[in-house]
Parts: structure tokens; C-alpha cells; sequence
């Protein structure tokens, strides 16, 4: 089934991509075998991470910004990470509802995710997900956030490119500042650029910029871009911002540095996720683990010793399972 599933997904089918990222959010087996056999045909998309506050029009912009993409013939995925359901665990905001004029062009594939609780505004399949739809066939792949203040940038971990939005009237410029999420940009768009405050908003922004450029050098300095994404105004010089940045990144090989980068954090949080996981079953399985909790309780056991007996433990009847299953094929 993995493997049908895959081709299908390589041939550009929607139903199986959806199928396939419906399994990654549930954690079913079946995604992980399916998984393993699209990942040599990822890593070619475009990444773009749209983030910033709640309000700020993040899903307007997403929308607009996904039709200029179209215009340039490149196919686009969007994956639109949502505040989850206190009741049922899915998105409460939906894609069709906000997108529902994209939606007809078979060449942008729209998702929507719940965090379901998962800190920093990122979706704990997110980074999956992306790679399903760049297997799909999608060159560009736009991500935008739940704006939640300072958790918001982990999005870097996953974006090539990250869009900060920031709009007047809000207090956005030292929220930002105060959050580290200035940090984070790689371009700077102040969107409701209508509004009263948008041209002081835009000077402290850039003035923070040139203030960060006179303490360290960098490579690339975060272009600050103005629009009215309801109208669709400055949404095609926030396309050449990404551009150039795309530019930027494969020709100083930072693209390649960063992509790097990436995977190893991806690697080591999965080994990471799939040991705790491993583990939390044996304790829980065998009862000890309620009973350290009460040794814990009652301060006849500390938590340190606990995680290095527990460790050590699991690290000997792991070599002595292997040890086992050598000799038995020997």
C-alpha cells in the first residue's frame, strides 16, 4: 500500500497527498513506510514561512501572495497551520473558507493543520507535511503560522525564507523586538500599510535593521516591504524581496549550509522523539514508572539518578538484545 500510495503522490495525486499527511497527523504506521519512499524525491521546493501576530493579515497576504507565485508559472503548496480545537483536536479556522478562491486551480494544493497544543506555531507533523507536497510536484511552498509571540520562531526550522508581518496600530515593533523575532527575518513586510502609523512602524523597523548591520556583519539585510494584501498592493515587490533572497542564498551557498543544518536538527529531533517514545512505553508497560513517580513524591528517589539508571538500563538490554540476535543468525 506504502509503496502505491508514493507513486500515486509522485504522479501529483491530491487525494493520496491528502490521505498521506492525514496519517503523519494521526501518527499512523502507515505514513512512515510511505514516507521513506518519497524522501528521495524531496528537497527540491521553495520554502516560504509567512509569520507574525495574530491579526495582522497573515492569511490575506498568504492568499495574494500565492496567486503572484502562480503568476510566474510556478506550481505552489500552502500548508496553513491553525490553533487546534479544545474540543476536537482540529483546525478551527479552515483553509477552503479563507482560500476558497484558490482552491480552483489544480496547480495550488491547500492544507490546514492543527498545533493540537504543539508550542512555537508549527504543526509536530509540519515539517512532513512539506515534504509530501514537494513531492506532489510543488515548487514553491508557502507556510503561515499561528501568531504566538515568541514560540513563533520555529518556523525558521523549516522556511528557506521567512516573512515577518508586522502591521501599524499594534505595538508590533517592540513586540517583535522584545520576542527575537526581528532575528528571524529575512524579509520584513508591513502589511495594512493604509492604515495611519505604517510609515513610522516602517522607519523603526528599518532603523532597527541598520542599528543590528552597525553590530554584526551579515550577509543579507532584511528588505522591509509595505502592503494592502486585501488589495493586492506591494504583494509583486514582496515576491522579488523572496526572490532575491532565494538568489542570495544559492549564491553565497548558504542555501546548502542551511539545508544541512536542517536536517541534522530534523534527524537528531526524530531519533530524539522515537527513543522518548520507546522508552515512556517500557516504563509505563511494567509499571515502573508509577512506581518512581512515588518514590519521587515521597523524595526517596531524585529525578537525575532516575533518568541515569534509566538510561544506562536501556542502553545495556539494547546491546544485549543485539548481542542476542547476532549470535542467533550466527
Amino acid at each position: 500500500m506504502a509503496h502505491d500510495f508514493a507513486a500515486q503522490i509522485l504522479e501529483g495525486s491530491n487525494r493520496a497527498a491528502a490521505r498521506l499527511i492525514s496519517w503523519l497527523e494521526d501518527e499512523d504506521e502507515r505514513a512512515y513506510e510511505c514516507m521513506k519512499e518519497i524522501y528521495p524525491h524531496t528537497g527540491r521546493a521553495f520554502v516560504v514561512g509567512i509569520t507574525g501576530s495574530p491579526g495582522a493579515g497573515k492569511s490575506t497576504l498568504t492568499n495574494a501572495l500565492a496567486r503572484e507565485i502562480r503568476q510566474s508559472g510556478l506550481k505552489v503548496g500552502i500548508l496553513a497551520v491553525d490553533p487546534s480545537s479544545p474540543f476536537t483536536g482540529g483546525a478551527l479556522l479552515g483553509d477552503r473558507v479563507r482560500m476558497s478562491d484558490l482552491a480552483d486551480d489544480p496547480d495550488i494544493y491547500i492544507r490546514s493543520m492543527a498545533t493540537r497544543g504543539f508550542l512555537g506555531g508549527m504543526a509536530k507533523a509540519a515539517s512532513d507535511v512539506v515534504k509530501v507536497l514537494d513531492a506532489l510536484g510543488k515548487d514553491v511552498i508557502v507556510i503561515e503560522t499561528v501568531g504566538v509571540g515568541q514560540d513563533e520562531v520555529d518556523i525558521v526550522g523549516v522556511a528557506d525564507t521567512t516573512c515577518v508581518v508586522l502591521v501599524p496600530g499594534l505595538g508590533d515593533a517592540i513586540q517583535s523586538m522584545k520576542a527575537g523575532i526581528m532575528e528571524i527575518a529575512d524579509v520584513f513586510v508591513i502589511n495594512k500599510a493604509d492604515r495611519p502609523g505604517a510609515d513610522m512602524l516602517c522607519a523603526e523597523v528599518s532603523a532597527r535593521i541598520e542599528m543590528d548591520a552597525h553590530l554584526r556583519e551579515r550577509g543579507w539585510v532584511a528588505p522591509v516591504n509595505k502592503s494592502v494584501a486585501v488589495e493586492g498592493v506591494g504583494v509583486h515587490e514582496l515576491w522579488l524581496s523572496i526572490e532575491a533572497h532565494r538568489k542570495y542564498l544559492f549564491d553565497s551557498g548558504r542555501f546548502y549550509e542551511s539545508r544541512r543544518e536542517k536536517i541534522a536538527k530534523e534527524a537528531l529531533r526524530m531519533i530524539h522523539g522515537e527513543l522518548f517514545r520507546v522508552v515512556r512505553e517500557q516504563l509505563e508497560q511494567s509499571g515502573r514508572l508509577d512506581a518512581a513517580v512515588e518514590k519521587l513524591m515521597n523524595k526517596k528517589l531524585d529525578p537525575y539518578t532516575l533518568m541515569r539508571d534509566t538510561l544506562t538500563e536501556w542502553l545495556s538490554s539494547s546491546q544485549c538484545k543485539r548481542r542476542h540476535d547476532e549470535d542467533t543468525k550466527g
